[in-house]
């Protein structure tokens, strides 16, 4: 990121990430912490930094020149296999989720599945997460499919009644690397409107150590061929990774590549639409989604997460389960109908 002048970047996903080993442990409260450190951030510095959390408030930092500072969770780890704690998030102006990072969650598989470094435990999605991506279309919260293996991409697309996105992949048939995206699945993003952002690393760009801005364009323009230019967007991945190609050392070489991209006739408005406005569209269409439907309250079973750091409080001794919130309703309906009858 450069701060010397807004046109580096109108906006920002900031991710709220923290790593796998947190998980079952304290994966919640360090990922709340991350997430008040960028609302702490756009506090000390707002003649830099506009909080936003939708396409107007991004539209409304651009007009005061500031970089509009979003949010981003990068780990379904991170909600502790929680609807609720998913709601809290996006209620603290989350607005999107990495279903997983590089661990598989109890109810998602990740992306080391397709190499065999990890077993698969939930055949792609679970029931439970299945749930998720459904709550997640009535919240309006954009689904970033970043990190899940093939078959987690295919049975998010078959679900989500919303677009999705890849906040930070690249193509596979330029570099045969499993966090890409295989043109089978582009196609798929193309049909429903969603949005593959190239990642930067080089590992992803070339599959080796060493990459140049080229190398990147190249995803650019096979991404274009198979899904056109409305499904791509940035996502350099910037501080996430520990090699980034020669000529985009960071966002201030951003024009450098815009000026590749028109060198091999990229039009003006099929790049805008690559530098901000293919992802405006799809957070538009995604809050469009949006439902006014009660709140899924169902819990994930038990058993999905026993472990040692996890108790069973919520969960009933027969087995069934059902969450505090929903014991909570329901004593505060029965308490009203006592009341209604002693009147």
């Amino acid at each position: 990121m450069c701060f010397d002048t807004m046109s580096c970047a109108a906006f920002q996903f900031w991710a709220a990430f923290v790593p796998c080993d947190t998980q079952y442990k304290d994966a919640v409260r360090q990922t709340l912490e991350q997430i008040d450190v960028i609302h702490r951030m756009c506090s000390e510095y707002p003649e830099t930094f506009q909080f936003a959390t939708s396409s107007k408030d991004i539209e409304e930092a651009f007009r005061l020149n500031k970089v509009a500072s979003l949010i981003g969770v990068e780990g379904g780890h991170s909600i502790d296999s929680s609807l609720g704690t998913l709601r809290m998030m996006y209620y603290l102006g989350a607005r999107y989720m990495t279903l997983t990072h590089s661990c598989n969650t109890p109810w998602a598989d990740n992306w080391l599945v397709d190499t065999g470094e990890d077993p698969p435990e939930n055949n792609g999605l679970s029931d439970f997460g299945k749930k998720l991506i459904v709550e997640m279309n009535r919240l309006g919260m954009l689904i970033d499919l970043a990190h899940v293996p093939v078959k987690v991409m295919n049975q998010v697309l078959d679900i989500s009644g919303a677009p999705v996105i890849f906040s930070h992949s690249s193509a596979y048939t330029i570099c045969p690397h499993k966090r890409n995206v295989p043109d089978d699945v582009l196609n798929r993003v193309n049909k429903t409107g969603g949005i593959v952002m190239v990642n930067f690393y080089n590992d992803y760009v070339t599959c080796s150590k060493t990459a140049n801005l080229s190398d990147v364009a190249d995803h650019f323009d096979h991404i274009k061929k198979v899904g056109g230019a409305g499904i791509i967007g940035f996502g350099g991945d910037y501080d996430g990774v520990p090699r980034v190609p020669e000529g985009l050392e960071d966002v201030s070489k951003y024009p450098n590549l815009v000026a590749e991209l028109l060198r091999r006739g990229w039009t003006d408005e099929e790049v805008k639409a690559a530098l901000g406005n293919n992802l405006l569209r799809v957070m538009r269409e995604v809050r469009d989604t949006m439902s006014a439907t009660s709140p899924d309250d169902s819990p994930i079973p038990y058993d999905d997460v026993k472990n040692p750091c996890r108790t069973s409080y919520g969960y009933t001794v027969s087995g069934a389960v059902r969450s505090l919130s929903t014991l909570a309703l329901l004593l505060v309906t029965a308490f009203q109908a006592v009341m209604t009858l002693t009147d």
